[in-house]
């Protein structure tokens, strides 16, 4: 919009435009040109107010009414607000103090006004309405016009024949009426200015309304000009109304106005801007870039702020293997090239600058080549501590879990060592089997106490020191293998202690029945196939006892054995102690012994391998036999009589 310094007042106005005003107003009384006024005024009005988005009205000399459209148009074209107003007012009161306040500011921007009074405006007097509108139009459209020291019309009309004078052989304007009415004067000023918009040498000069609607439609559309009236409204009456004209030409008197201003300072502009432009989108560039970079490096102090404490281990090395690897392999020296790239873009700004002799560039607060390299010297002393701190928490962390080792380790150790020593001072401390076997049991109890010890919390702070890479502990000896093999052997030696008592116990409830050295091989077969001492046997383990031990048995009959003995699925010493006891009574017998191998040789006084083997002997038992018995001299088989003769006497 206008500003108010460009325009002049009403006395500048010359009287011959001032008689123009007082003709207008004279020929309103003619309601043709009084709807061609309304319709023109309205959409001139629109237009203004389309600038800030308002409502549009229907018709000035009814819309005026409540001063409110009337106070809109003036802060538009003024450029100016008009202070507090009633909005959508009711009363007549109301309405007549907003004409009032637009009549106030008319008059302060020099508008003569006579016999308008607010009220007039409030009751909707169109010729009054149109009048005021027109008063507005002249002060702040055509008043600023200006050609040769002309001004208004006069300047108006002046400028509309020079920029038409190469159409002279078609048309000459004369007035802001006739001259207008067959369309051409329209499209020769759009033609001079943009003959990119409309070929005029190639128009039909006597089609007037074609012309005229194809000016109006090209105004529109490619000008912002809007259209003010119909096409009828200007070919289809005797005399087109001088107003309505006027307000029209006078929009494209300011379309084009402005596209030669524009022209001009963009030439200007353009000249500068091709120096600015470079230089420009460096300094932007410069200052965003250090934006970024100081921004990046207070996110990373922020997370290194935020990760100072360190829960373990685990966490501690990945801290560091984050910062060695992801931060200065890759983070920060993206950031030191950035850096200098940065110093030589600010550089290159500067020199540029000095070449065209002008001002040297400010860089915004915060990201001068100062700031930048103050922020840089704080965060390289921000890593340094960062990285000190991250070394000095996992050596101390490392050595926190040696002795954690070191302690636990020695502990289970010394436990074992103490048991072990309880273990082989305890037929010292009593000699009551009874209570050595409560004794023993009590210890399997604190073995099972001292595994969970190392399986547990010993074997943990073990996996957490290999994770640490911690190869040396001058705080032990021990590792979590030692004290397994530690505890393996003090429980081997602790079972093989409980069966030993169990057989001490039960060759003392024995004792006659059995000579030393039998007693002795019974404990030391049941001992043999006992695999994990727990001083029982399965079946298995049973049946092999009894057929190391000679006794000749098939799976069947073992079987059957083993259930008659066995309590809970096993057989305890005792029971397998006075079974065997039962068996050796029966080989000491030498005549059972030979009428048994006479039942395995069907009485052929030799028995072969097949016989054992028929007899449901066990491989390694029929190999031992072949072993001892003589070959027999009367063909294939082994001479057990022999065999006898020689075992008994």
């Amino acid at each position: 919009m206008n500003s108010p310094g460009a325009f002049r007042s009403l006395q500048e106005i010359p009287a011959s435009e001032r008689e123009v005003e007082d003709g207008n107003i004279r020929r309103l009384a003619d309601k043709s040109w009084e709807d061609i006024q309304i319709k023109t005024f309205s959409n001139w009005v629109n237009t203004q107010l389309k600038i800030k988005g308002y409502t549009p009205i229907q018709d000035i000399t009814q819309d005026f009414g409540t001063g409110e459209k009337l106070i809109q148009l003036l802060e538009i074209i003024g450029n100016e607000s008009l202070g507090r107003y009633n909005k959508n007012p009711k009363l007549r009161l109301q309405k007549i103090e907003n004409v009032n306040t637009a009549l106030a500011f008319i008059k302060r921007r020099d508008v003569a006004l006579t016999n308008i009074g607010a009220e007039d405006i409030v009751d909707t007097n169109a010729k009054l309405a149109l009048g005021l509108c027109w008063s507005l139009i002249l002060r702040f459209v055509v008043s600023e016009i200006s050609e040769e020291g002309l001004t208004a019309k006069e300047g108006l009309l002046l400028w509309c024949q020079r920029r038409t004078t190469p159409y002279a052989q078609d048309f000459q304007i004369k007035d802001f009426t006739f001259s207008w009415q067959d369309g051409l004067t329209f499209c020769g000023l759009i033609h001079r200015h943009r003959p990119d918009l409309i070929d005029y040498w190639a128009l039909d000069k006597s089609a007037k309304e074609a012309n005229m609607q194809l000016a109006f439609d090209v105004a529109e559309q490619h000008l912002g000009i809007p259209k003010l009236f119909a096409v009828e409204d200007m070919t289809q009456v005797a005399r087109p109304d001088e107003r309505s004209v006027m307000t029209y030409v006078a929009q494209y008197f300011h379309a084009f106005a402005q596209q030669s201003k524009t022209g001009t300072a963009g030439r200007r502009v353009g000249a500068l801007g091709q120096v600015l432009h470079q230089t420009w989108e460096m300094q932007n560039d410069y200052a965003e870039r250090v934006a970024v970079l100081l921004a990046a490096v207070d996110a990373v102090q922020q997370q290194w702020r935020q990760h100072a404490d360190f829960k373990g281990y685990a966490e501690a090395k990945q801290q560091l293997t984050d910062f060695e690897s992801a931060y200065k392999t890759s983070t920060k020296r993206g950031w030191v090239a950035e850096k200098r790239a940065l110093e030589t873009l600010y550089s290159n700004i500067q020199t540029k600058l000095q070449t065209y002799k002008m001002r040297a560039y400010e860089a915004p607060a915060g990201r001068t080549p100062a700031d930048l390299q103050q922020a840089w010297d704080a965060h390289v002393a921000v890593e340094a501590e960062r990285k000190k701190r991250l070394t000095s928490t996992i050596r101390q962390i490392k050595e926190d879990l040696r002795v954690a080792f070191a302690d636990a380790a020695n502990a289970v150790q010394h436990d074992i060592n103490g048991l072990s020593s309880r273990l082989a001072q305890l037929a010292s401390v009593t000699p009551d089997l009874d209570e050595q076997r409560a004794g023993v049991q009590a210890m399997l109890s604190e073995l099972t106490a001292i595994a969970e010890r190392i399986e547990g919390p010993v074997a943990a702070v073990e996996t957490t020191c290999v994770e640490a890479a911690i190869e040396d502990n001058a705080y032990t000896i021990y590792t979590v293998e030692d004290l397994r093999f530690e505890l393996e052997a003090v429980q081997q030696a602790v079972r093989s202690k409980l069966v030993f008592i169990d057989s001490q116990a039960a060759a003392r409830r024995h004792e006659g029945q059995l000579r030393p050295e039998q007693l002795e091989e019974i404990t030391e077969t049941f001992q043999h196939f006992d695999k994990d001492q727990d001083g029982q046997l399965t079946c298995e383990e049973f049946k092999a006892a009894l057929q190391s031990a000679g006794a000749i048995l098939d799976d069947k009959e073992g079987d059957a054995v083993f259930a008659k003995l066995a309590v809970d699925g096993h057989v305890n010493f005792d029971a397998y102690l006075r079974y065997a006891r039962d068996q050796e009574e029966d080989r000491t017998d030498p005549e059972q012994l030979r009428k048994a191998f006479a039942t395995l040789a069907s009485e052929s006084g030799r028995v072969t391998e097949a016989d054992m083997y028929r007899a449901g002997m066990a491989p390694a038992v029929v190999e031992h036999l072949k072993r001892v018995l003589p070959a027999s001299s009367q063909g294939e088989g082994y001479d057990y009589a022999t065999f006898l003769d020689q075992l008994f006497h």
